[in-house]
């Protein structure tokens, strides 16, 4: 059954606050690659003007893929999982993530489209502090595959 275009421009509520920690932080900078010393050293960020490690770009798919289970979930929209495939994913930063911030994410489907029997569903996630200060808005692309 084909996404209901009606869900475009429908917003969640917010979710609830991830801590961001220094391990997770290192953790995964070690497991993409990222040996630069800001994302595994606190002196190192400090000495670069940050308060704590930070975070490499694509930290922000942690807390935002976690936070875009409300659509994907969501029983009105319909979205069999078992049937997606990651479309395309992208990210605009206000400030780095940095080790000690407790963000919020809000949820909203940007876009849903029909081709060739799939449904391409765009959902953006705008993450701020707790204080509401923006961090970094993602967007992300699933495509549900059709049944044929």
């Amino acid at each position: 059954m084909p996404l209901d275009p009606s869900f475009i421009g429908r917003s969640y509520p917010p979710t609830a606050s991830y801590q961001v920690g220094r391990e997770k932080i290192r953790e995964f900078a070690t497991a993409i690659g990222a040996d630069d010393a800001l994302h595994h050293d606190p002196e190192a960020a400090r000495t670069a003007g940050y308060a704590d490690v930070v975070a490499p770009p694509t930290f922000a798919v942690v807390i935002t893929m976690a936070a875009n289970r409300q659509i994907v979930e969501d029983p009105d929209l319909g979205v069999d999982y078992s049937r997606v495939v990651h479309g395309d994913q992208r990210f605009q930063y206000t400030r780095p993530i940095v080790a000690g911030d407790e963000l919020i994410s809000t949820n909203t489907i940007e876009e849903i489209r029909s081709r060739g029997g799939h449904d391409f569903l765009t959902m953006r996630t705008d993450v701020a502090s707790a204080s509401g200060e923006p961090v970094v808005t993602a967007w992300s692309k699933i495509v549900v595959r059709g049944e044929g």
